[in-house]
């Protein structure tokens, strides 16, 4: 802890912050570096704020709504999504046409934003359409942490086709919000 006090961080992007702080990698410090500190978290922000929302709705509109609702009832959400989707990679292919990384540096940015772009046909992407994305999630996807990582979570995901009503209302129902 800090000062003989215990943290509790939640939020992904803020146990990042927490764990680069700590560890003193994968961010530059403030004091050392404001421009690359604060460029770092623009970038991660940028995944919090916006992959990670945009990313999931496609995700949802696109498979686990079609098992309760018709392909033109969910049309308008599943362009709308894609759509978002596609400007978010250009968003990031401009910017990994500038630098290898989102903000320079391998970062937190980039361990936030990779495992969005895993997939990317369950978002309406294509990774060619993207070369500097393509390039850069390339490169991470070699690292050999990153490989233990996919490993771990392949072999934890394994996802029914169609969720009873019971998982249906885990994820996406009242149940979401009991107690535990």
């Amino acid at each position: 802890g800090v000062g003989g006090n215990e943290i509790s961080v939640f939020e992904s992007g803020a146990m990042l912050i927490y764990l680069a702080d700590k560890s003193g990698q994968f961010m530059p410090s403030l004091g050392s570096d404001p421009v690359g500190h604060y460029d770092v978290l623009q970038w991660l922000m940028f995944q919090m704020g916006g992959v990670g929302p945009m990313f999931g709705q496609v995700g949802h509109f696109r498979n686990y709504a079609r098992e309760r609702a018709t392909d033109e009832e969910l049309q308008y959400g599943i362009d709308r999504y894609i759509n978002e989707a596609h400007r978010l990679y250009g968003v990031l292919d401009r910017q990994l046409a500038k630098r290898d990384y989102l903000a320079g540096e391998y970062s937190i940015a980039d361990m936030a934003v990779w495992p969005w772009c895993r997939a990317p046909e369950r978002r309406g992407v294509d990774h060619a359409d993207f070369p500097n994305v393509t390039r850069w999630f390339d490169v991470i996807d070699a690292r050999p942490a990153v490989q233990k990582a996919v490993q771990v979570l392949d072999a934890e995901s394994q996802r029914p086709a169609v969720h009873d009503d019971k998982a249906w209302s885990i994820m996406f129902g009242d149940k979401q919000f009991e107690k535990k």
